[in-house]
């Protein structure tokens, strides 16, 4: 009987048994799952990384893929951040799209720009001119792009503001809402250390009020200009100090390129088109009124930006018979009366702070815009002291 008590003692019971299978069964289960997940997140690299060299071939080996390449390329050149295009095209094959646009861009200003512009004459009779508001605005949209027409029926009531106080920029809706305009458009570019600069430090020249308030450039250069002269003719191009003297430059600023010129497009195609980005640009009708185009980019969902071949058409579409590029990217913006800003600006910063603005107003004679650069030096300013 104790022997046989003892080794009843040894044998496990049932409920004990089934809970010890129970347990097996569930490590088992756990292990199958755990090794059907590996194996599908194996499955998912291995078709990644093959979708990745289907996508580099195609990239690097096929007409396409090297279409698609170099806009992405171009896209890159536009931003702050240039240096990453190389990773795509190669360093050598960037310095040598960089020094073609550039080739390019200077070539589209020396076309001799012959439009003409017809105001209406002040003897006319009032009432029978149909009335026109001084700035309409309009949006305009696409593929891949959002953004604004703002048409200025009066050219001469259009004046360059610049920042109020010396050593820094000003965001055009605070040179709006100072200055008392109706709207307002940024204007030239400037320098931009690391991409931090402050704002007050122009690239060329800029003219206001028929003055040269900053000279960038040496005596007998050339620069490329876009602005107005004192009939409020829009002038566009490359021409010397003494040129635009002759001319009776009234408001510019330097930047390229020319896109329209004697009412021709200067962009054969979207190949050309110096990738995708946001811009601002101006033209001008045969009726005299200015026209800036705002675009927004860099923003999935909404817009991602044109490139200058989209700004070209948009000219086009509406009348241009000349235009030119503005300073784009992160500084791209369009204001109305009292500060508002009617686009989205791209940086994540908010508007940034610049040296010059396109600003309209009812009476710009009456407007008065001090030279904050008056006997500053170029190489004495610090572009990017905060």
């Amino acid at each position: 009987m104790q022997v046989m008590q003892q080794e009843s003692t040894t044998l496990p019971s049932r409920s004990s048994a089934r809970k010890g299978s129970g347990a097996n069964k569930r490590k088992r289960k756990n292990k199958r799952r755990k090794g059907g997940f590996l194996r599908f997140v194996g499955r998912m690299i291995t078709v990644m990384m093959l979708l990745g060299g289907v996508a580099m071939i195609w990239l690097f080996f096929t007409p396409s893929g090297n279409n698609v390449r170099f806009l992405m390329a171009d896209t890159l050149i536009t931003t702050q951040h240039r240096h990453w295009a190389k990773y795509i095209i190669g360093q050598a094959e960037l310095d040598k799209r960089v020094a073609a646009y550039q080739k390019s861009f200077d070539d589209m200003g020396t076309e001799k720009d012959t439009h003409t512009i017809t105001l209406p004459s002040q003897e006319e009779d009032e009432e029978t001119q149909e009335e026109k508001p001084l700035i309409e605005v309009e949006e305009v949209s696409g593929t891949g792009y959002h953004g604004y027409v703002l048409t200025v029926n009066d050219p001469t009531k259009i004046r360059l503001g610049v920042p109020a106080k010396r050593g820094k920029g000003e965001k055009v809706s605070s040179m709006v809402a100072r200055t008392g305009a109706v709207a307002g458009v940024n204007g030239g570019g400037f320098a931009d250390p690391n991409w931090k600069g402050n704002g007050f430090k122009p690239i060329g020249v800029v003219i206001s009020q028929g003055k040269l308030y900053y000279n960038g450039i040496s005596k007998n250069a050339s620069t490329q200009v876009v602005g107005l002269d004192k009939q409020g003719k829009m002038i566009a191009g490359k021409y010397t100090l003494d040129e635009l003297d002759k001319l009776g430059i009234q408001e510019a600023v330097t930047f390229q390129p020319r896109i329209i010129v004697n009412g021709k497009g200067q962009i054969r195609s979207q190949k050309e088109g110096w990738g995708i980005a946001p811009r601002t640009a101006m033209g001008q009708r045969e009726d005299g009124a200015i026209l800036f185009v705002i675009i927004d980019g860099r923003q999935p969902g909404y817009s991602i930006g044109a490139s200058l071949y989209d700004v070209q058409q948009i000219m086009l579409d509406h009348g241009a018979v000349i235009a030119a590029n503005l300073d784009g990217g992160s500084s791209s913006v369009l204001v109305k009366e009292g500060g508002d800003i009617v686009n989205k600006p791209s940086s994540e910063y908010g508007e940034r702070y610049l040296p010059t603005a396109f600003l309209v107003f009812e009476d710009p004679e009456k407007v008065d815009i001090p030279n904050i650069w008056e006997g500053l030096r170029p190489q004495d300013i610090d572009a990017g002291k905060k």
